[in-house]
């Protein structure tokens, strides 16, 4: 076996096995369509909640989640939320922040398909909201403070805009007025300022906290190991990611079940809940000190973040007051890069699951991000991508295409010292390595560039996936979300025909392949007609198929990765082909093309002598 075929097919094993691991641990994902408030055909029976505050009854036939999201919003007086990117409302039912939809995204394509529904009331299917209230001390009690139950009055403005914020007050029976003011920017960032004014004769003392509330797992979770979904918490120098099995596994701390972990937070702290493109987090003052709470109430089924601040005294007479942040909405790269840096929410960026490799994660979306700002679309950006690191790696693969032209030339030489040392393989290996060590020659070289692919592969998918950049991004023509797979096949002649293509992941989509994957398949035929086909005839085999092998395994990938690799390829083969060229060899691509298509001879095998014992002694 020829040393440079011995490196492709380790290379293209490894590139085999990492897709093969690839496909089974990391499936392709499935439809995003959020189940919760969002689609109004679905039933709603089981996921209505019981718990105290919800006005929604059980009813005999069974309403749409439109209908009991309608419902749940008018059980309450609301302040309308309008800003340039978010609309929704706040409930006076306990100061809830629980209606809120992004504006800048829908659920499909389609732009007749509903936005986003981020946050929704409790009474509904997922329900998801926050609110703020105080915790009572010393002479004070629960009746006596805001909570989860208190019925607000609008004070002023009925309606949160950038410009406008919304106050909120209610006051107790023991003289003491508070007051809930909102605000929020013109993206995602609401300002809550919590104020107690203590208009009694006596001292009181008390706490602030904020919340948010989960009911349930979220029904429309896409659960791939390479995504975190659940809760996130940032302490200190310390972040962390919690499954929502972890919050349930956390010791009970009450009689009811609950179970809590509590962390105390001396500064840069926050925390909360993250979706694949959606994040909720509670914000306190980077100087701030609080406990970070992450709870799993178990009877009601609720997954809470909390934020403890500590207790203050509010003499008689005087007003106190704690602003906190929350934040809702998309995890676009650059606004949370923008809170980060001018509101000192420390590693907010991070709150992005870059994985283990985000040293290579954040700079190659940095690069691509950067791109798309100069291009102004992600596909064509993916292909700069594609030329910026292929230039990167230019010199290894200089090399590496330089060594194996001089392993041709050694092929003779090889061939002789074979031919001297007959079966004596230690023999052939050492004047072989002491042939290569003379000429220069590092037969690994070739493996290097293909395994350097391997991670930024990997980061490349990771980045694809989970950035919001690339969610419902077009590029040419029939793609339409280059991070999703592509849905063009010969089923329907490539969207000629009037019939949808097989859904992505089922057996038919891996028939009816679409146009990337089969240009990928192409891409890699052709880099393998650079050189002639091997002549052992199992190498040769498996060189025939790994285009094809490879083409079905990456066609329910995302259409901007399945972009990336055609791109890659493409200018693999011209790299190769012209640095060969430089070394004096002028590669047949045409003729290795053609000699592929050739009927091979079949092997005639001697006829296996009859000897004269069996004639005359023949079985029966």
């Amino acid at each position: 076996m020829q040393d440079e075929n011995k490196n492709l097919l380790l290379a293209m094993a490894l590139s085999v096995m990492v897709i093969i691991a690839w496909s089974i641990f990391f499936p392709a994902p499935v439809d995003e369509t959020p189940v919760a408030a969002t689609s109004g055909e679905q039933s709603t029976t089981a996921g209505v909640s019981a718990d105290a505050g919800s006005d929604v009854a059980a009813v005999s036939n069974v309403p749409t989640s439109a209908e009991v999201r309608t419902a749940a919003l008018s059980s309450a007086t609301r302040a309308d939320i309008d800003t340039p990117r978010l609309s929704g409302s706040i409930s006076t039912l306990g100061g809830r922040i629980d209606d809120l939809s992004l504006k800048d995204y829908r659920i499909e394509l389609d732009e007749a398909s509903d936005i986003v529904t981020l946050l929704t009331p409790e009474g509904t299917q997922d329900a998801y909201y926050a609110l703020y209230g105080w915790a009572p001390g010393g002479d004070l009690g629960w009746d006596d403070v805001p909570g989860p139950e208190t019925q607000w009055a609008i004070e002023g403005n009925e309606k949160l805009t950038p410009e406008t914020p919304v106050t909120l007050v209610w006051e107790n029976t023991t003289g003491m007025t508070f007051r809930q003011i909102i605000s929020v920017d013109a993206d995602f960032l609401f300002s809550v300022q919590q104020e107690v004014s203590n208009n009694g004769s006596t001292a009181a003392r008390l706490a602030p906290y904020s919340q948010i509330r989960r009911h349930g797992e979220p029904t429309d979770m896409k659960g791939f190991f390479i995504l975190h979904e659940g809760a996130i918490r940032q302490s200190g120098e310390s972040q962390k990611e919690y499954d929502y099995s972890d919050l349930a596994d956390f010791d009970r701390d009450d009689q009811w079940g609950d179970r809590s972990d509590v962390v105390d937070v001396a500064s840069n702290g926050w925390l909360g809940f993250t979706d694949h493109y959606w994040m909720t987090a509670l914000i306190p003052e980077s100087a701030q000190p609080f406990k970070s709470v992450l709870q799993y109430k178990a009877q009601q089924d609720v997954y809470l973040s909390e934020t403890r601040l500590p207790t203050l005294t509010v003499e008689a007479g005087q007003t106190n007051t704690v602003t906190t942040h929350f934040f809702a909405g998309a995890k676009e790269w650059a606004v949370i890069r923008e809170y980060e840096a001018n509101n000192g929410i420390y590693r907010f960026i991070d709150s992005i699951d870059w994985g283990w490799f985000y040293f290579l994660t954040k700079p190659i979306f940095w690069v691509l991000h950067s791109l798309n700002g100069i291009i102004g679309n992600m596909g064509w950006s993916i292909i700069g991508l594609t030329l910026l690191i292929k230039a990167l790696l230019f010199p290894l693969a200089y090399k590496s295409y330089v060594s194996m032209a001089k392993m041709k030339e050694l092929q003779p030489q090889m061939a002789e010292i074979k031919e001297k040392a007959g079966d004596d393989k230690s023999k052939v290996q050492k004047e072989i390595m002491e042939l290569y060590k003379k000429e220069k020659v590092n037969p690994a070289s070739g493996c290097l560039p293909i395994l350097l692919q391997i991670p930024i592969f990997f980061s490349l998918y990771k980045v694809i996936f989970v950035t919001i950049d690339l969610r419902h991004a077009p590029w040419v023509g029939w793609i339409k979300d280059l991070s999703a797979p592509d849905t063009s096949s010969l089923f329907n002649l490539f969207g000629i025909l009037p019939w949808d293509s097989p859904e992505p992941g089922s057996i038919m989509a891996l028939i009816f392949i679409g146009v990337l994957p089969l240009l990928l398949g192409i891409s890699m035929w052709l880099q393998q007609k650079l050189n002639p086909a091997p002549t052992d005839a199992t190498q040769a085999m498996i060189f025939a198929w790994m285009p094809w092998v490879f083409m079905f395994m990456l066609g329910s990938f995302a259409s901007g990765l399945v972009v990336y690799w055609i791109a890659n390829n493409t200018i693999t083969f011209t790299q190769q082909y012209l640095i060969m060229r430089s070394q004096g060899f002028k590669p047949d691509v045409f003729g290795n093309i053609m000699s592929s298509f050739k009927k091979k001879e079949p092997v005639k095998v001697a006829p296996t002598p009859v000897s004269n014992k069996s004639k005359k002694n023949p079985k029966k």
